[in-house]
């Protein structure tokens, strides 16, 4: 094994997803694809047994999500270094993430030659954040230093703005392309953490807090 090349293992639930990640990093020169998982007990259990350099891993898997593996990684005491893509760009997963030692953080919507460059990057002790999740991180930041205040995720702040604004739920649904079930699924949460049991009252309650501009 040339030491020249960075080892990498590979892990996302999504065949295809992981099929294309894993083709672009066997395509670079400078990179060597040493595992692929479909879960995060399978990556976990590829990187204690081969340590690669970095683990590009899924937020969102079956058994480990992407977070836990990383915090299973320090916890170890291992070296790996991981770079997470997420399809939804959480301000309080980057948080925690961040707080965790991660490498990078990145939509999977990144391209393929995108996330190669970056895991090049992180093995070099770089970190790398785009501006989309410093945005999200940054909130989370001043949410979590506001005294009293709830703490919450980059979406639900969304959600939070567009119940303001008047929409229904099938419209908050439309415009963030979500299904009105998970919109409904927010707006529970939203209530739990506002403290209220209806739209209305949560608006009057962020507005109270300084939630809402």
């Amino acid at each position: 094994m040339s030491q020249s090349r960075t080892t990498v293992l590979v892990a996302d639930d999504h065949p295809l997803y992981r099929e294309a990640v894993a083709r672009a990093v066997g395509a670079r020169a400078d990179l060597e694809l040493v595992g692929v998982a479909g879960d995060g007990d399978e990556a976990l259990a590829i990187i204690r047994d081969h340590q690669p350099a970095v683990a590009v891993l899924d937020v969102r898997m079956p058994a480990l999500g992407g977070v836990a593996v990383l915090e299973a990684i320090a916890r170890a005491g291992l070296t790996t270094r991981v770079v997470l893509l997420s399809a939804d760009v959480d301000g309080e997963t980057v948080y925690t993430a961040v707080a965790s030692g991660v490498g990078a953080y990145l939509s999977k919507a990144t391209s393929g030659d995108r996330i190669c460059e970056v895991v090049a990057a992180v093995a070099r002790g770089e970190v790398v954040l785009p501006d989309e999740v410093q945005a999200g991180l940054a909130a989370q930041i001043q949410a979590r230093n506001r005294p009293g205040a709830p703490v919450l995720t980059a979406r639900e702040t969304e959600v939070l703005a567009l119940i303001a604004d008047g929409l229904s739920a099938p419209a908050i649904g439309a415009r963030l392309h979500l299904s009105p079930a998970t919109i409904k699924s927010h707006l529970r949460t939203l209530y739990e953490k506002l403290g209220v049991s209806d739209r209305a009252a949560a608006v009057a309650e962020a507005m109270r807090q300084g939630m809402l501009d």
